[in-house]
């Protein structure tokens, strides 16, 4: 309760002193004038001299060539490409990756974190991500920031979040090699063991808040152990799990790494899977019977490689970096390939915040064409996140997120790093590659 009156505090702050771009009036008709515009990524359809018409933060329709009523609000992209705002599936806006990680998680509360995600959420608003489904962090903090951020408190993704994951004991999500009363602290609250137990915290999650619920299905790169990345839950378990949360109607997205982890939360119903580094032709075959998403995170492999380079993990850890990262833009290819639906996702808070676009050469690397990676952040990313009646594209009664880069992004997909123009919600965050106020 403190968190979220210290960021309600901070909403009322930023209206008064600038910090948070003025919205237009709900009455007030904008008229985007967009010189080339991909509104529905899914077609692929490029228009020429267009406008977007927005009133009350939605999308009224589309209009050919450049209109706009008497008096009306016109904002000038003629000159630039415009398409639906992105979507990064999988964040961390409470956290990023630095030699202290650990310690900082004892040093900060949980009021810490939430301000530091009003930081870190901000910069990814700003990289042209108007949408992203945060993963794991202290429920506190998490949840505070998706709840200002959705309430419009400050410039913020939508955010959808998990807030703490399901875990095995001793598992990936969990600690362990510290004194008993140091573990008691550091231990993550959802771990389980046995079904009716995995079953008990899910619940206990969702109730906690949770959008959406995330099981840390295998062992974890980035844990400070050397327990490998295979699977941790029997099948019972992670069948508890996934009933659990499809009957509570939350969607279950799984962390794995290894076949035999993929394979067995594919087997019980899970939605998506983050990273499916070492999927095989049986995991293609379950994700395509299942329907279900696969989230690459290849900037989380590229980060970790790096860093394991630099000396900057510890060895257990730096071990599992250099054996794991190099094999994430195979299994990624193999899968889009394989025809399976992918959704892009960063794991961002590993890698730094705002810099979320450098997923897309990673995926030029891995075969994707430029279309389908903006398809990956647009329309598929929507349909995974369960909102493709409000995102994912520029259609009437949409969202009016709206971002807007120099250049061509379906001949070259690096123009993503340097967005030149943000909408949210009918307010301009980011124009000519500035930002709108003062925050």
């Amino acid at each position: 309760m403190q968190i979220c009156a210290v960021l309600a505090l901070l909403g009322v702050a930023a209206a008064a002193d600038g910090f948070a771009a003025a919205p237009a009036s709900p009455d007030q008709t904008v008229y985007v004038h967009a010189g080339r515009l991909l509104a529905d990524p899914a077609n692929g359809k490029v228009l020429s001299r267009a406008t977007v018409v927005i009133a009350a933060g939605k999308i009224l329709r589309i209009e050919d060539g450049f209109t706009a009523a008497p008096g009306a609000k016109v904002v000038d992209l003629a000159n630039s490409f415009v398409l639906p705002g992105l979507i990064d599936s999988h964040v961390h806006l409470t956290q990023e990756t630095a030699p202290d990680s650990m310690l900082q998680t004892v040093r900060k509360s949980a009021a810490d974190q939430a301000m530091d995600g009003v930081v870190y959420a901000r910069r990814t608003l700003y990289a042209g991500f108007t949408t992203v489904i945060d993963l794991g962090g202290e429920n506190d903090a998490v949840f505070a920031i998706r709840d200002a951020a959705n309430a419009g408190k400050f410039p913020a993704p939508h955010v959808i979040a998990s807030g703490e994951y399901i875990t095995a004991t001793g598992g990936g999500g969990d600690v362990q090699g510290y004194r008993p009363e140091v573990m008691a602290v550091l231990h993550d609250p959802n771990q389980c063991s046995g079904a009716d137990e995995c079953a008990r915290v899910v619940r206990q999650q969702i109730q906690r808040g949770a959008d959406i619920i995330k099981v840390i299905a295998t062992g974890s790169v980035i844990s400070e152990t050397a327990t490998g990345v295979g699977n941790q839950f029997s099948d019972a378990e992670l069948e508890a799990i996934v009933t659990t949360a499809h009957r509570m109607g939350k969607r279950v997205t799984a962390h794995a790494h290894s076949a035999d982890g993929i394979n067995a939360a594919l087997r019980a119903g899970v939605d998506s899977i983050e990273h499916g580094s070492y999927l095989d032709n049986n995991s293609i075959a379950l994700f395509k019977s299942h329907g279900a998403y696969y989230i690459p995170t290849l900037m989380a492999g590229d980060t970790i490689v790096k860093m394991a380079n630099a000396g900057g993990l510890p060895p257990a850890t730096a071990d599992k970096a250099r054996t794991v990262g190099p094999v994430m833009l195979g299994a990624a290819r193999r899968a889009h390939q394989g025809g399976v639906k992918m959704a892009y996702g960063t794991d961002t808070g590993v890698s730094a915040h705002g810099q979320n676009a450098g997923e897309f050469a990673l995926l030029g690397q891995a075969g994707f064409t430029p279309l389908d990676a903006i398809r990956m952040a647009t329309v598929w990313a929507a349909d995974h996140a369960g909102i493709s009646d409000k995102a994912g594209a520029l259609k009437p009664g949409y969202r009016a997120d709206i971002i807007a880069v120099e250049g061509d992004p379906l001949s070259d997909t690096k123009v993503f790093e340097h967005v030149g123009f943000v909408m949210k919600d009918g307010t301009v965050y980011v124009n000519g590659g500035e930002p709108t106020g003062k925050f």
